[in-house]
């Protein structure tokens, strides 16, 4: 007597799944057109075919279990025992009770075996929108109300298709299943209705709103809630918030990507912002105070005696938070002499006689000339 168990590679106290699954796995391993002209093969895939028609049967097992057969097996699967030929699957028997895990193998192995493909819960489409902010809103945080183009369900049908008051009907092609099968070798072979198109029903009298299709295409107003501290190329993800979904499925998402327009003053580099201010020459050489723009308003800037152009200051926690925390940079300013253009009679005066008594100053200006006589000395 055969072990079916030990063809299975099973214990006798094995579940169904189990059962089905060690078969499902044999089956893709043997499968004759996987093992072109392998004998072997091909005998060993009728053993198992002949295993799996008495253990996944419950009765039979039961049977199988207690007297060592199973009533009403025979001598094979169909035909398909010791001796018959390996044509005589497919031409005068069916798959009985085998006809799931078939098309499960025949999914795995083939793809959608012979063009059959389900008609199954589809998520929608993610979406895309780009949106232009302010330094300011990355800065603190803002809400926008944007206006997307979508797909979504029809409201007038309820996303069913059919027009109120009517119902899809069965389709008389593949009655309900979504597949026509047909003999293919000594497979029976799936392949999609072509009448509903994989999902076993037809709607005789279309939604006029939406025209049969359960959708509509819509401007939607959405609004946007901008966490301070986002970049360029940061995305917000909105769930739920993208087409509609197919057969019942889930809408799909909604990605915001943002892009942070430039600041007229304001340059940003990660969490630190740049800035230029003009300092005049008597607080460059007197030192004082001046005040500087931020984003959170004026602030102001001690500036010690003798600041030079080019001189760097920082303002600590003045600069962009990082995203999700509370954490801030800094402001940099840089100081720039600001050179007048245009002086009154007095302040020329006053300037030509600050020239003429710095000339006697000269330990600066020598130390100047000997670096450039060190240049560009042969």
């Amino acid at each position: 007597m055969k072990d079916y168990y030990k063809i299975l590679g099973v214990n006798r106290n094995a579940t169904q799944d189990e059962i089905k699954k060690a078969f499902r796995q044999l089956a893709l391993k043997y499968h004759p057109d996987r093992n072109h002209g392998d004998k072997t093969a091909e005998e060993k895939f009728k053993e198992i075919n002949e295993a799996y028609t008495c253990l996944g049967d419950a009765e039979k097992r039961a049977n199988y279990d207690r007297f060592g057969t199973a009533e009403g097996m025979g001598t094979g699967f169909g035909g398909f025992g010791a001796g018959a030929g390996f044509g005589g699957f497919g031409a005068g028997a069916g798959f009985g009770g085998f006809t799931d895990i078939f098309e499960d193998i025949f999914d795995d192995f083939f793809g959608t075996f012979g063009g059959y493909k389900k008609a199954k819960p589809t998520k929608g489409a993610d979406l895309r929108y780009n949106l232009n902010i302010t330094l300011e809103d990355a800065a603190f945080g803002s809400e926008k109300t944007i206006k997307v183009p979508r797909w979504q369900s029809c409201d007038v049908c309820n996303g069913i298709g059919a027009e109120p008051g009517t119902s899809p009907e069965t389709c008389p092609n593949c009655k309900g299943t979504g597949h026509i099968r047909f003999q293919q070798g000594f497979f029976s072979v799936s392949k999609t209705c072509g009448k509903c198109h994989g999902t076993g029903r037809i709607i005789t009298s279309p939604c006029k709103n939406c025209k049969g299709n359960g959708k509509v295409r819509v401007q939607r107003e959405i609004s946007v809630k901008i966490p301070a501290g986002v970049d360029n190329g940061s995305r917000l993800r909105l769930s739920g918030e993208g087409d509609f979904g197919s057969y019942g499925g889930p809408p799909g998402d909604l990605y915001v990507v943002i892009n942070v327009d430039e600041h007229s003053f304001f340059k940003r580099d990660d969490m630190d912002i740049y800035c230029q201010v003009p300092l005049s020459f008597p607080k460059a050489v007197f030192g004082g105070e001046i005040e500087v723009p931020t984003l959170n308003g004026p602030a102001k800037l001690k500036i010690p005696a003798g600041t030079s152009s080019g001189k760097s200051f920082h303002l600590k926690g003045k600069g962009m938070p990082r995203l999700g925390s509370h954490q801030r940079g800094d402001q940099i300013v840089s100081v720039y002499i600001d050179v007048p253009k245009k002086l009154t009679p007095r302040q020329r005066e006053l300037l030509e006689e600050f020239a003429r008594i710095s000339e006697g100053n000269v330990e600066e200006s020598k130390g100047f000339k000997n670096k450039l006589k060190d240049l560009f000395s042969v």
